[in-house]
């Protein structure tokens, strides 16, 4: 079986954070949100996978290279403008061949992987199956309403009159059958190859496409609100053994609850750090910081006098000010500083679509 993780889209919710890099690469718990979708492909048992890119394509192939580092063998495939999931399937078309393939949405998270679907799809002969699970607001996900046996009665993509709250949660495993079934298609009237057309004529072609609900939580991360959710669900559910500290902790410190710290950072006398938290390397928490719980500081990052609860700070960030910071993305290399200098003000250089609130 081959795999193909989507890495696509403009990313246009997560803005600014998006205008300069994919927002696949956003950091989850410290780690690429793209790197759990390889981590869960070769738990699968997946050994070749096909990257689909899209517009924006920062730090994913110097990130992932030929995926040596994750135990696979990576190639790309350019998709450009997204036009589709169907399309990006169409685009992978000679990197799949003949073989059964899982599609896995790159900024899709789930606790427990693609496993309980794979294990569907091997028995039986399913000519698919698909994830699906409850949702609150259904017309913003692929809808799928479901009969009593739970056989495909409609799917639809986004539709704005939904007929259920199933929708789908980016986990597809296709045989080769679906080939033929996406070059029959046509565009949505949104423009784009839809997957869920091609599941709906899957399904009444051969009556095999299975629908299996989600087991454990799932989260796409398409908005910030949602980010800063699957940072606090990816920490709360790490094993102890994930936090370990390998910086320096000074005695005057504490450390409160599961806490991990990388190699040369640096907690120092009067700081606070409560977990879950993860601290990436080359860190410094000064004196009078509050950290924790439910925050991911990334390599490189300085915090002082600040309290920092749930929030993302990535690398390089500087967080120098006697304030709280809540549920909070700071970019790469931004700083946040107590302005010293008369007459007292705010002062802010933020680019498109910044959020302050004061």
């Amino acid at each position: 079986m081959k795999g193909l993780l989507l890495a696509g889209g403009h990313g246009t919710r997560l803005r600014p954070l998006t205008f300069t890099g994919n927002k696949h690469m956003i950091p989850i718990a410290n780690r690429p949100m793209l790197y759990y979708g390889l981590e869960h492909l070769k738990q699968a048992g997946v050994s070749e996978v096909a990257v689909i890119l899209g517009p924006i394509t920062e730090g994913i192939r110097e990130g992932i290279g030929d995926g040596r580092q994750f135990g696979l063998r990576v190639e790309y495939v350019t998709q450009g403008e997204p036009l589709g999931l169907a399309h990006a399937v169409k685009c992978a078309r000679s990197f799949l061949g003949d073989d059964p393939f899982l599609m896995y949405l790159g900024d899709n998270l789930l606790e427990d992987g693609p496993g309980p679907y794979l294990d569907a799809f091997r028995s039986g002969s399913p000519s698919a199956v698909v994830g699906a699970t409850t949702v609150r607001d259904p017309s913003h996900y692929g809808v799928v309403e479901l009969d009593e046996q739970g056989r495909i009665v409609t799917i639809e993509e986004k539709p704005k009159r939904p007929r259920s709250h199933l929708a789908l949660v980016g986990v597809y495993l296709f045989t080769p059958e679906v080939h033929e079934i996406i070059d029959g298609l046509s565009p949505s009237a949104r423009g784009e190859l839809e997957i869920t057309d091609a599941i709906r004529a899957l399904s009444e072609k051969t009556h095999r496409v299975r629908v299996i609900r989600l087991s454990g939580w799932w989260k796409d991360t398409g908005q910030v609100a949602d980010i800063l959710e699957a940072n606090e669900r990816v920490l709360a559910t790490r094993p102890p053994s994930f936090f370990e500290v390998h910086g320096e902790v000074h005695p005057g410190a504490r450390i409160i609850g599961h806490v991990g710290i990388g190699p040369g950072s640096v907690v120092e006398e009067g700081a606070t750090v409560r977990g879950p938290t993860v601290v990436g390397a080359n860190v410094r928490i000064g004196a009078g910081a509050y950290v924790g719980p439910f925050v991911a500081i990334g390599d490189g990052a300085t915090v002082r006098q600040a309290e920092i609860d749930r929030s993302i700070l990535m690398e390089n960030a500087t967080v120098d000010l006697p304030t709280r910071i809540v549920d909070s993305i700071i970019g790469r290399g931004t700083s946040l500083r107590q302005r010293t200098q008369r007459p007292a003000g705010q002062s802010f250089v933020l680019g498109d679509s910044s959020q302050v609130n004061l």
